[in-house]
């Protein structure tokens, strides 16, 4: 007797990655995207293109979506985000130093500062955090929304990758 195909042994609970996102309600598919990228109108952008054939098919419409971000819909992504903390084991003075330049920052340009460190090694994040928000507190308002908007979209797609990947 062949194996029975996961939809034979219990519905979606036994679905995985792409194919539960693809048969999820439209509700829970944009509570899922939501969650890698906080605007709604994105989430619901790329949940009504569903089904996606390849996980590479939804990552790029995950990119269209994230490139046509209006200003309204890029203030309300960077508005869910938060600024990401210090590991617990960091110097009291690397806290500090991050703490400082997150207020900086936020003072600035309004929102939290995001940065894809996808690929990064982690006893190198901090430091790249703060570099980062160091050369971006340079930045004009328009040029830096420019800059968060692509920074939130490589995390839109990180984020997206590991919610597929999860059970």
């Amino acid at each position: 007797m062949p194996p029975a195909i996961p939809a034979q042994q219990g519905g979606t609970r036994h679905l995985t990655g792409l194919v539960r996102f693809n048969a999820a309600p439209p509700a829970s598919a944009e509570e899922l995207l939501l969650a890698c990228c906080g605007s709604r109108r994105w989430a619901e952008r790329v949940a009504a293109h569903r089904p996606y054939p390849t996980l590479d098919a939804l990552l790029a419409a995950a990119d269209e979506a994230g490139y046509d971000l209006s200003g309204p819909d890029l203030g309300e992504a960077l508005a869910r985000e938060t600024a990401a903390l210090p590991h617990p084991d960091a110097p009291p003075a690397a806290r500090t130093a991050l703490g400082a330049a997150l207020a900086a920052y936020e003072a600035r340009f309004g929102h939290a500062f995001v940065i894809s460190l996808d690929g990064v090694p982690a006893g190198e994040r901090l430091d790249r955090v703060l570099a980062g928000i160091r050369s971006r507190l340079g930045n004009e308002r328009e040029e830096e929304r420019v800059v968060a908007a692509e920074e939130l979209r490589r995390l839109a797609r990180t984020r997206l990758t590991r919610a597929l990947a999860g059970p």
